[in-house]
């Protein structure tokens, strides 16, 4: 399996370790090689580097059945291509598995027609490929990819259940990378506005911590915007437990960890209607979906679920039931093993 460091900032990172942590490594026994991390140009390049070296020796020895390679765009895709070009060589069968909130915004307006054609070469040339929803595996299947698409979801490890009693009223909980596609800017301004003076904002993440950071004092919020960098794992499960909401109102998204992670723990949400959310998400049900940019919709949202402690509630009721129905690791984590064995790989 190809992907990021443990340790490294996002998604990709959070996914792996629930693969890790639920025992699917020790299942089909997988060694896993980081060819990214975070850190400075020559440390990510030792980093690529090492993983080809130890992917060719593993290669040669052929010790190798199936290469699972995480993916997402830009400089993800084309770190990748040297080892879809080594599996390749050795004809040994490799899962594309797509997580880039951005992937069509890289292939469709930032790319030509030469580079388009050989990013649909390297997907068609897999054994199958991997999206986290229905509407990538569409978007997909619509710019011409013809091996088989699987929509499979990103998987959580169910948390303990806790008492909503416990929860401080006001509490917004954003964890992410800070930024303009996360709507960060959007969540500031919308606690900015009269009605929702309430809210409080517990902003976890890195990113552009200095531009909100000084949106929230220029709109006169900085008493009620609390940056806290990015939190390890105590310290996220911590906030997961004390907020009242959780807002990620994204321009776009594959499907964010932090969403399901905070459904999990019994948070109602508000979010955006982009990526695979709406596959986690229905409108009314487990929070409210409110389209990217709407400033005042977000400030709306949050004054109701502020205001109807019994609302919050059971949409964060209806948040834990969809995810431990849907996105628990004991759903999601036997259809990925049904197709290594689809793909001739059997458990140990």
């Amino acid at each position: 399996m190809l992907g990021t460091d443990f340790t490294t900032q996002g998604g990709v990172a959070s996914v792996v370790k629930v693969y890790r942590e639920a025992g699917l490594f020790a299942r089909y026994p997988s060694v896993y090689l980081a060819t990214h991390r975070d850190g400075g140009a020559l440390r990510k390049l030792a980093a690529m580097l090492g993983a080809m070296a130890r992917f060719g020796w593993l290669l040669l020895q052929q010790r190798v059945g199936l290469v699972h390679i995480h993916v997402a765009s830009r400089a993800s895709f084309w770190r990748k291509m040297a080892f879809v070009a080594l599996a390749r060589l050795f004809r040994v069968p490799y899962i594309m598995h797509l997580h880039g909130a951005e992937f069509a915004i890289f292939y469709e307006k930032e790319s030509g027609a030469r580079r388009k054609a050989l990013i649909r070469r390297v997907f068609n040339s897999s054994a199958a490929v991997v999206v986290l929803s229905s509407a990538w595996r569409d978007w997909m299947t619509g710019i011409g990819i013809e091996v088989p698409v699987h929509a499979i979801h990103n998987p959580v490890v169910l948390p303990p259940a806790s008492a909503w009693g416990n929860r401080q009223s006001g509490d917004v909980l954003f964890l992410g990378r800070l930024g303009q596609r996360k709507g960060s800017f959007d969540l500031v301004e919308a606690a900015a506005r009269p009605a929702a003076a309430r809210a409080r904002l517990l902003l976890g993440g890195d990113g552009d911590v200095a531009g909100v950071r000084q949106r929230a004092a220029a709109l006169g919020v900085a008493d009620r915007v609390e940056m806290l960098g990015w939190v390890g794992a105590e310290r996220r499960a911590a906030l997961l437990q004390q907020a009242w909401i959780y807002c990620l109102p994204s321009y776009n998204e594959g499907l964010p960890m932090s969403l399901l992670e905070a459904m999990a723990a019994g948070l109602p949400v508000i979010t955006s209607p982009v990526g695979g959310i709406p596959d986690a998400v229905t409108d009314g049900v487990e929070g409210f979906l409110v389209a990217p940019g709407d400033v005042d919709g977000i400030a709306a949202r949050l004054v109701q679920m502020i205001a109807d402690p019994d609302l919050a509630r059971r949409m964060g009721s209806a948040a834990r039931h969809k995810v431990e129905r849907t996105f628990s690791s004991a759903v999601i984590l036997p259809r990925l093993e049904t197709l290594y064995r689809q793909l001739g790989m059997q458990p140990a």
